[in-house]
């Protein structure tokens, strides 16, 4: 696990628990997104990994209504971290994301 769920909370500013099943699908959505397009499996020691997915959480749940909507907008800083992490690490790593 990358973003555990108080650390979504807290980086989302959310202290109420209407959103709780969302917030934890999101989390689940952001690290398998994270695996899928890097190649790599990346734990909590790696930080840049960590804020991809907390970023990507905070796009997601901030942007919900354009989830499912066509459209090629990808905010510039999670496309920057996702090529660092997929270069950085090249798919052949363990579960810190280190060779």
């Amino acid at each position: 696990m990358i973003v555990t769920f108080e650390e979504a909370k807290n980086w989302l500013r959310v202290d109420f628990s209407d959103d709780d099943a969302l917030i934890t699908t999101l989390i689940n959505a952001a690290e398998e997104y994270l695996k899928n397009a890097t190649g790599t499996t990346f734990d909590a020691t790696n930080y840049l990994a960590k804020i991809f997915c907390m970023t990507l959480i905070a796009d997601w749940y901030e942007n919900r209504e354009m989830i499912g909507k066509a459209t090629d907008q990808t905010r510039p800083i999670i496309q920057s971290i996702l090529t660092q992490l997929t270069y950085s690490y090249g798919g052949d790593s363990d579960e810190s994301g280190t060779v």
